[in-house]
């Protein structure tokens, strides 16, 4: 099996809503899936997990950051791509705290403009109470730990 290492981010404004874009699957492995994620995408050539992290940021947003705290989490699981194939992820979630809530979509791919269907800020007690399917499942607890990072 072949492993897909991710870098995830957990976008974060002043009002402490999170990030997500939701994902609607119609013509691939996929077809008929609809849920939320969190931004962010798999490493490219010889990158390191935070250069993933800092040029998804900017691809899936249009947010620019130079420097990154490092990953307050990891996960590790199967999971099936829209090509079919099924992946080892192995997914670690950076925090990134912004002023605003505007994000550009410019720097979308051609795959992520047939996929990503909308975004939303959610606030967890709204995200939790509305029986959507969102992803990664402990978001919870990483949201949790981000709290307390920005507190320190």
């Amino acid at each position: 099996m072949n492993t897909r290492p991710s870098a995830r981010l957990l976008i974060i404004d002043p009002q402490q809503r999170v990030l997500l874009f939701c994902f609607t699957h119609k013509a691939d492995a996929l077809d008929g899936q609809r849920y939320w994620a969190t931004p962010g995408g798999a490493l490219e050539n010889h990158e390191s997990w935070k250069q993933a992290a800092i040029r998804e940021l900017f691809e899936e947003t249009g947010i620019i950051r130079t420097q990154l705290d490092d990953a307050i989490g990891y996960r590790e699981f199967e999971m099936q791509l829209p090509s079919g194939e099924v992946v080892l992820a192995q997914e670690h979630y950076y925090t990134v705290h912004v002023v605003q809530q505007e994000i550009s979509t410019a720097g979308w791919s051609m795959h992520e403009r047939e996929v990503m269907s909308d975004y939303h800020w959610w606030e967890l007690k709204e995200l939790i109470c509305s029986g959507e399917r969102y992803y990664p499942e402990n978001l919870t607890a990483l949201l949790e730990i981000a709290h307390q990072s920005a507190a320190r």
